[in-house]
């Protein structure tokens, strides 16, 4: 176990508690002014964060001392698939039962009582990478020697018949955000696995094609049961935030005040004003406008900074990796926590429409945590076994 210590990656490990503790600092910050006004205790959040960051860095540090087979199980990953797609299965029905726990129309937790809420999509992310890349490993032998599209199909339908199950039970939500990052690391992990990039390619442009088709059709056509709809209204927003100050637009608004106010060093710690009362959940999806506001562009930049840090380190790990298995494992992770980077700032700055994705070990949610301190986990176990058996 010393051993295997001696060779875990501090590229990952050392940003990652650095976040932890920012992210249970700006929790608490943005949370206390809310929370004292509804009656509650200022310290709530910051006590089910600060436990959250500790349970996730028990959960990081216990997956990197199991043995590395573990995660290759086939057994493990076909109960875990399981669990994952009857989770999410049973949110339409508990939102039909229980209609309060619909949020903007959706419903994606399932209420676990003192435990908090258990959120279906964290999990399916993790369990899809893994599936993907036991999937893929265990065929690559036989997509690598295919040399037309009908076999290759062949072996690749079932995993993306899974993908496509889970992606329509997130889309019924409905989650697009979800939706997205699922879809992502599909892509990306069958473009890094042995189908040759031709097929790739094709499959690429087609879906890419008929991405932009259904685009235009939302866009120009606007039907009335999309209209009526609270994503289409977010799209109207990232185009006219101003113009729908009012409605959809007024998160995009507060939340470009917040980054104004901030400028270059930030207004201090605590002192924001956009948190209180005009930012709807600064302690989720919106933490990083708190960040701009009371840190600046410098908070934002030594934020960001980390989690870069650790995306291009995991990249990194996979392109040295010697195992195929290992490599998609890696590209799986930087992929999921990249995605939910670029469509959480890229949200906040209207660039694309807010997805309701959190910002990765900042944001305060249980669920989120844990996955990604378990996701981090599992490939700092792959890169140390790796290098223990390089050099023992």
């Amino acid at each position: 176990m010393v051993k295997k210590l001696k060779k875990i990656d501090l590229w990952i490990v050392i940003p990652y508690i650095l976040l932890l503790g920012i992210g249970i600092v700006m929790v608490y910050s943005a949370s206390f002014y809310n929370t004292l006004m509804a009656g509650g205790k200022t310290d709530q959040y910051l006590i089910k964060q600060a436990v959250f960051a500790g349970v996730g860095l028990f959960l990081c540090y216990f997956c990197f001392i199991l043995k590395a087979k573990f995660f290759r199980k086939r057994v493990a990953i076909k109960y875990a698939l399981l669990f994952t797609i009857l989770s999410l299965a049973s949110l339409p029905i508990l939102g039909k039962i229980f209609p309060s726990l619909r949020v903007n129309g959706a419903v994606a937790w399932i209420p676990m009582g003192p435990f908090g809420n258990y959120q279906p999509l964290e999990l399916a992310k993790l369990v899809l990478i893994l599936y993907l890349a036991f999937v893929l490993t265990s065929k690559q032998e036989r997509l690598l020697s295919y040399q037309n599209w009908k076999e290759v199909g062949f072996e690749v339908l079932p995993p993306i018949l899974v993908v496509g199950m889970i992606v329509f039970l997130l889309l019924i939500q409905p989650d697009f955000g979800g939706a997205i990052v699922i879809s992502l690391i599909t892509w990306v992990l069958l473009g890094a696995s042995t189908i040759p990039g031709k097929y790739i390619v094709r499959l690429s442009t087609a879906l890419a094609a008929f991405l932009g088709l259904v685009i235009f059709m939302i866009l120009k056509l606007a039907p009335s049961i999309i209209t009526s709809h609270y994503q289409y209204k977010r799209i109207l927003a990232m185009q006219h935030p101003f113009k729908w100050e009012q409605q959809a637009g007024a998160q995009l608004v507060n939340s470009f005040y917040a980054i104004s106010n901030g400028g270059i060093f930030g207004v201090g710690l605590g002192n924001g004003i956009q948190k209180r009362g005009y930012l709807p959940e600064p302690h989720t999806d919106f933490i990083l406008a708190v960040i701009s506001e009371e840190l600046g562009l410098v908070g934002d930049v030594v934020v960001l900074g980390l989690l870069a840090i650790i995306i291009f380190r995991i990249i990194l790990i996979g392109i040295r990796a010697k195992k195929n298995y290992n490599a998609l494992v890696c590209y799986g992770v930087a992929t999921m926590l990249l995605t939910q980077v670029i469509l959480n700032v890229g949200g906040l700055l209207s660039l694309i429409p807010l997805t309701g994705v959190t910002l990765p070990f900042i944001s305060y949610g249980g669920s989120s945590m844990l996955i990604l301190s378990i996701a981090l986990g599992i490939v700092l176990n792959l890169d140390a076994t790796t290098k223990f058996e390089r050099t023992g």
